[in-house]
């Protein structure tokens, strides 16, 4: 059996990859590998499948002889939080992210709150492939009590999370993408002063990232320009990651996002060796301007749970994805969307500036362009001679362009894609490279394959 881990917990189809019988194994396997017999804390987005996942995994951990507490739709960030300060055995979010609907996942962290190692990962699979079929099937349906007392402390945590600062006069836009946001981002906003008005607020799965949210940001755009605002923030399905926008309709990425917080802590003189954490999709154009005022940036494979043990093993207090995952000491070095768009708006209005001369004082990025070759078969089949090709590709283009060039090829770790970054200052190199790259690797790929 190939390993069930992606570069995000497990994830897929619901009802081809991820079933009732997998989620019940895995609840069952957690069970019996859990460090104590504390309560496990189980969480969903607002996916359909969410709910008859819960259920599945809640049985599992049930047979395994443990407790769970279910915290029912909730951000990811909550489950980490809440396992690591209520002091339980471990936590699981259901959730396929910035995925589609039919997507779903599951994400476990351990007792300090943090994503399983890949040593528990294989106790997990060791787990899941031993057991018998018997009982990992739908029978009828248990009844699951929310825990909103547990909610309230995570939402309470948030707020204080600005040290008195509140957001009063500041007009903000929040697309909650159909998703966990929708349960408590307005609220913490406007408990902290901010004028808010919210899109794609209904706890709708059947909705969740279609045409919004932090991949797809032409919704929030247009509220903007409807109904002016100092900023705009969305958020993805469960609500881990943002994206920001300025009252011009400007961009705020992870990079840039990292940028400006980490010039900030610089400044402050906390930043470990001015050093700043992301991943191999981290735009050049970022890395040189951090370069050129003296900060390091180190790149990881990509996946959250890469720029994490990057963090920890440089010492360093910053990091993330351009994505939109930031990582800080604030919570734990726990994604969370909702905190980091807090923090944004803190910093604004701390400086008293406009989002739009925040994000003026950033770096130019440069012209980037990332592109799918869709594959008919799971990217964890990906043999040997696909990797060598994809290897030698990359060591190719870049050998014949210039230092202000840069390609970056990899297997999705959640999609049956390939994806192909190009990047350069030039923005018809760019188009053409990719192009060519892209067509080049999709027929030699299919003749490996076929």
């Amino acid at each position: 059996m190939q390993s069930i881990f992606g570069t995000d917990g497990i994830r897929g189809v619901f009802n081809k990859e991820i079933t009732y019988s997998l989620a019940y194994k895995v609840g069952y396997a957690l069970g019996l590998n859990s460090e104590n017999n504390n309560p496990i804390l189980i969480g969903r987005d607002t996916r359909i499948s969410g709910e008859i996942l819960l259920e599945a995994i809640a049985n599992g951990i049930k047979s395994s002889g443990k407790k769970f507490i279910n915290l029912g739709i909730c951000p990811t960030p909550a489950i980490p939080f809440l396992t690591k300060r209520e002091k339980l055995s471990g936590g699981i979010m259901i959730s396929a992210s910035h995925n589609p609907p039919e997507y779903n996942g599951i994400k476990i962290f351990d007792h300090n709150g943090q994503k399983i190692t890949k040593n528990f990962e294989n106790k997990i699979q060791k787990c899941v492939e031993e057991h018998t079929q018997k009982e990992s099937v739908r029978t009828k349906e248990m009844s699951l009590i929310t825990n909103k007392e547990l909610m309230e402390i995570y939402i309470e945590s948030l707020i204080k999370t600005l040290g008195g600062v509140n957001l009063n006069g500041m007009k903000i836009i929040l697309d909650t993408c159909y998703g966990s946001a929708t349960i408590c981002a307005k609220k913490i906003f406007q408990n902290l002063g901010a004028d808010v008005r919210v899109i794609n607020n209904s706890k709708n799965g059947l909705k969740i990232n279609m045409n919004c949210g932090s991949t797809n940001l032409q919704a929030l755009k247009k509220a903007l320009e409807k109904n002016p605002a100092d900023m705009g923030f969305s958020f993805d399905g469960d609500a881990d990651r943002v994206i920001g926008i300025d009252s011009k309709g400007n961009v705020l990425d992870g990079d840039h996002i990292l940028f400006l917080l980490g010039r900030e802590l610089m400044e402050q003189k906390i930043l470990t060796n001015n050093l700043l954490i992301s991943t191999q999709m981290a735009n050049l154009g970022f890395e040189k301007a951090w370069n050129k005022i003296g900060g390091i940036l180190y790149r990881t494979d990509v996946g959250d749970k890469n720029v994490y043990d990057a963090i920890k093993e440089k010492r360093a207090v910053l990091g993330g994805e351009q994505s939109g995952h930031i990582l800080s000491e604030i919570n734990n070095f726990s994604g969370d969307g909702i905190l980091t768009a807090l923090q944004i708006a803190k910093y604004c209005k701390e400086k008293n500036i406009t989002l739009n001369d925040w994000l003026k004082s950033s770096f130019q990025p440069f012209p980037q362009k990332l592109t799918n070759i869709k594959l008919n078969f799971n990217v964890n089949k990906i043999n040997s001679k696909t990797k060598t090709l994809i290897d030698q590709t990359i060591k190719s283009y870049q050998a014949k362009n210039s230092d202000n060039f840069r390609i970056y090829i990899r297997p999705s770790g959640t999609e049956p894609v390939i994806r192909v970054l190009v990047e350069a200052k030039n923005l018809n190199k760019v188009n053409s490279l990719s192009s060519e790259i892209t067509n080049k690797l999709s027929k030699e790929i299919n003749k490996i394959i076929n």
